[in-house]
C-alpha cells in the first residue's frame, strides 16, 4: 500500500553558474515551478573559499567587487531566461559567498526541489557542478533534479521510476506519480532483479508463499508497491516493466525515451552506510534525460 506522500513545500531552487547548461536548467525549472504553482528561486554561489582555500588569504576589495558584478550578471541572465521560458513566472534571485554545495544544501531545507544543469564552467568542464549534484543528491533535504540529456522529448514521453521495494523507492514512486499526473503522461514502473540478489531470493515474503518462483515473487512485489498510488492518481496510466537485469542498465536504457527518470537516492542493495547508491550515481552521470533523485523527508 502507498505510504503517506511526502510533501516538500517552498519554491523550486535552481543553482546557476553562467554556463549554457545552467540556463537550460533555469528554463526547465521555470516550467516546473509554474506547473506546481510555486515560485522559482535562482541561486548563484560565488564560493569565495573555493578561490582561496583555507581562507588564509582574503580576496582584495577590488576582486570581491568584480566577483559581485559577475554574479549580478549571471543572475540577471538567469532571470531573463526564466521569464522567456515562462512569461510571468514568479522568480527571485540571490548571490552568496558560500561554496555551491553549502549554499544549495541550506536552500534545500525550505525548497520543493533543487535543480542543476549537467556541467559547470570550472577548469575541469563538467567536474565542479557534477560533483555538486552528486553531493546534493546524497545530502539535500528535498529532491534533487539533474537537467541533462534531451529535455525536449515528445509530448507523450513517459516518466519512469525505479521500484525496488525499499522505503526510499516508495517515496520515489509517490514523486513519480505526481510528476506523471502533472505532465499528463503515462508512468513506467521499472522493477529489475537478478538471481544473485540475496534479499530477493531469500525474502520473507517469498517464503510465506511456499518459495514461489522468483519472477512471480518480484511481480507481486511490484504490484504491492504500486497499490494505493494507482487509486490516488486514477488518471495516470501505469505500465509495468519487470525484468531480470541490473536496475541501472535498464533505467539508463529507459532514459533514452523518457522525459524524466525518478529514483531513490539509494536502494535495497549495496552498503547500508552509503548515502548515494550506484544506480542513482550512474543516472546522474550518464542518463539521456533529466533525473530526479528522492531522499527521505528530513522529518522522517
Amino acid at each position: 500500500m502507498a505510504q503517506e506522500h511526502q510533501e516538500w513545500t517552498g519554491p523550486v531552487v535552481v543553482g546557476v553558474d553562467g554556463s549554457q547548461p545552467a540556463l537550460r536548467a533555469v528554463r526547465w525549472a521555470a516550467r516546473e515551478a509554474v506547473g506546481h504553482g510555486v515560485g522559482l528561486r535562482v541561486v548563484h554561489a560565488i564560493g569565495v573559499p573555493e578561490f582561496f582555500p583555507g581562507g588564509a588569504i582574503s580576496p582584495s576589495t577590488e576582486l570581491f567587487h568584480l566577483l559581485e558584478q559577475d554574479s549580478e550578471g549571471v543572475l540577471r541572465e538567469a532571470e531573463l531566461a526564466a521569464e522567456d521560458a515562462v512569461p510571468g513566472v514568479d522568480v527571485s534571485s540571490e548571490s552568496t559567498t558560500d561554496p555551491p554545495v553549502i549554499a544549495l544544501i541550506e536552500a534545500s531545507t525550505s525548497a520543493r526541489s533543487i535543480v542543476l544543469g549537467e556541467s559547470g564552467r570550472g577548469t575541469f568542464t563538467g567536474l565542479l557542478l557534477g560533483s555538486t549534484t552528486v553531493t546534493l543528491a546524497a545530502h539535500a533535504h528535498c529532491p534533487v533534479i539533474a537537467v541533462r540529456g534531451d529535455v525536449d522529448r515528445a509530448a507523450d514521453a513517459p516518466v519512469v521510476v525505479g521500484v525496488d521495494g525499499s522505503e526510499l523507492s516508495e517515496h520515489a514512486v509517490g514523486c513519480a506519480f505526481e510528476q506523471a499526473a502533472f505532465r499528463g503522461v503515462r508512468l513506467v514502473a521499472m522493477h529489475a532483479y537478478t538471481d544473485s540478489d540475496a534479499k530477493a531470493v531469500f525474502s520473507e515474503a517469498r517464503m510465506e508463499h511456499d518459495w514461489e518462483p522468483l519472477d512471480q515473487a518480484e511481480e507481486r512485489v511490484l504490484a504491492e508497491r504500486l497499490a494505493g498510488w494507482t487509486e490516488r492518481y486514477p488518471d495516470v496510466t501505469v505500465e509495468r516493466d519487470l525484468v531480470r537485469s541490473k536496475p541501472r542498465e535498464r533505467l539508463l536504457k529507459w532514459s533514452e525515451s523518457a522525459c524524466l527518470v525518478v529514483v531513490g537516492s539509494r536502494g535495497r542493495g549495496g552498503f547500508s552506510g552509503l548515502l548515494l547508491g550506484s544506480t542513482s550515481q550512474a543516472l546522474l552521470h550518464h542518463a539521456h534525460c533529466p533525473v530526479l533523485v528522492v531522499r527521505a523527508h528530513p522529518e522522517q
